[in-house]
């Protein structure tokens, strides 16, 4: 059985589509992840970082099909 994967969105994307890909891969809304991200980049500037890291790590879809 193969699990879910997490990739940053095409659809939902308004930067690098983190946001979006994590919203599609924890079915919850991006808006929310977004607000939370936000949130945590405030409180000192981590968010920041991680969605760097996470844009460079985190594939794009199209990037896997062959």
């Amino acid at each position: 059985m193969a699990g879910k994967k997490l990739y940053r969105s095409q659809q939902e994307k308004m930067v690098a589509g983190v946001c979006g890909g994590l919203g599609e891969y924890l079915d919850l809304d991006p808006t929310l992840i977004r607000i939370i991200w936000v949130v945590i980049t405030l409180m000192g500037g981590a968010g920041l970082l991680a969605y760097l890291i996470m844009w460079i790590v985190v594939p794009n879809p199209r990037s896997n099909r062959r």
